[in-house]
């Protein structure tokens, strides 16, 4: 049934079918040519997929960035890092990844980080010369930092699978994050160089101490969010809800940039992003229930002990399945599929199921900003105006970056592990 369905799906692909469209048509294909399997499951499917309680933080963060982008927050926070990095050739690229950086401690969303700050930066450096497939991969892959520093839906979603303290995957957390967003910063400032990109980028730029000044309020939102979460306030989803009710009275009353209108404008364009995602999700759901009941995950796992017997070997080979698999079946399902069956292994190998997680989830965080399922790739598609076949070659490279990383996050764990031992006094 696997091999059925993928090759529906490419001979859709191959008619210019839109991508999720094509996901949920296979998959509908496959379970009518599957004896015993009625085609009721195609709805019930696709409703179990998004009836998941964390995926509600989904609209409540779109919508909290469209209103920080409405209210005035992002461009704020754009002026702050823009006053940091912003003086350099490739400043604006720079300032993308630092921005989004800092709004991953807000929203845990890479998609809403995307719209929130993707609708800012990809039309300011279109304006300054960047090709648009160029801006949107830097956008896209910049805001795979929203599910890489906490708070983040799917370190959740693997606590809860594999049995592990949330609270000390979102510690480890920091380390890969900050790794990637040092490795993105240096790439982008070299390939502006080589590619002889951003010159004029310090056009407009604030000085520092005005642009934190005027960034005060923006830059205590992450400081809440996180303060609220980690003081067991609120879970994550419900941080969702605060950034909101945050980012409309600061808007509203104390910025004064929003107004019924906007409100209003804003609201109607989260419902429609967040529809768009929720379809992806709902057909990608679908599809992973598919290719899980034809038992491919269970025959990964038992071939991935079988074969690979040593850590670094098996490792290895996670990584490679993972980032197959990131490329077609939706992270938060990959992560409740797959957790439950290579954290046992990873265990009898010795390998600490935090740092595992870690693993897991930049991997499959990869999976975001790689054709042909990539939730961020088609966000960024949205806010540039084109089409995703334009973006590949520009994104390839950015995939590299991270690709580097994640070997570093793997085979040294003290990139994820030193915080998560020195804040919880474990022995190393």
């Amino acid at each position: 049934m696997g091999s059925f369905m993928l090759t529906a799906m490419l001979v859709l692909f191959a008619c210019s079918v839109p991508v999720a469209i094509s996901i949920g048509l296979a998959s509908v294909v496959a379970v009518g040519a599957t004896p015993n399997l009625s085609m009721v499951v195609i709805p019930q499917q696709l409703f179990i997929s998004i009836d998941k309680y964390p995926l509600a933080a989904i609209p409540f963060f779109i919508l909290a960035g469209n209103l920080m982008e409405t209210g005035g927050i992002s461009r704020r926070l754009v002026d702050f890092a823009k006053s940091i990095v912003g003086g350099i050739q490739g400043g604006l690229p720079m300032t993308c990844v630092l921005t989004c950086m800092i709004f991953a401690a807000v929203s845990g969303s890479s998609v809403a980080t995307t719209f929130a700050i993707g609708a800012i930066l990809i039309p300011a450096m279109v304006k300054h010369g960047y090709p648009t497939p160029v801006a949107a991969s830097i956008q896209a892959t910049s805001a795979e930092l929203g599910v890489i520093i906490p708070p983040s839906i799917p370190m959740i979603l693997y606590g809860v699978s594999a049995e592990v303290s949330i609270g000390e995957l979102f510690i480890a957390g920091f380390g890969p994050g900050i790794l990637i967003s040092f490795g993105l910063l240096v790439f982008v400032y070299l390939y502006c160089k080589v590619k002889g990109l951003g010159k004029n980028d310090g056009d407009g730029r604030l000085g520092f101490v005005e642009a934190t000044q005027k960034a005060t309020l923006a830059l205590l939102m992450p400081v809440i969010i996180l303060g609220g979460i980690y003081g067991g306030i609120f879970t994550p989803t419900e941080a969702s809800v605060v950034a909101v009710g945050y980012a409309l009275v600061v808007g509203l009353f104390i910025y004064r940039e929003m107004n019924l209108a906007t409100v209003y404008a804003a609201f109607k364009k989260s419902v429609i992003s967040s529809a768009v995602i929720m379809f992806i999700i709902a057909c990608a759901g679908l599809f992973s229930f598919l290719i899980s009941r034809a038992g491919i995950p269970d025959a990964l796992g038992a071939w991935l002990a079988e074969v690979l017997q040593t850590p670094a070997w098996f490792l290895l080979g996670v990584n490679v399945a993972l980032f197959i698999i990131g490329m077609f079946i939706e992270t938060s399902a990959s992560i409740i599929i797959l957790a439950p069956i290579l954290v046992p292994i990873a265990i009898h190998f010795g390998i600490d199921p935090v740092h595992f997680g870690m693993i897991m989830v930049v991997n499959l965080a990869l999976g975001m900003i790689t054709p042909p399922f990539g939730v961020n790739l088609f966000a960024a598609c949205a806010v540039a105006k084109i089409s995703l076949d334009r973006m590949i070659t520009s994104l390839l490279p950015f995939v590299g970056v991270i690709i580097f990383c994640l070997m570093l996050i793997t085979y040294f764990p003290p990139i994820s592990l030193f915080l998560r031992d020195m804040v919880y006094g474990i022995p190393k």
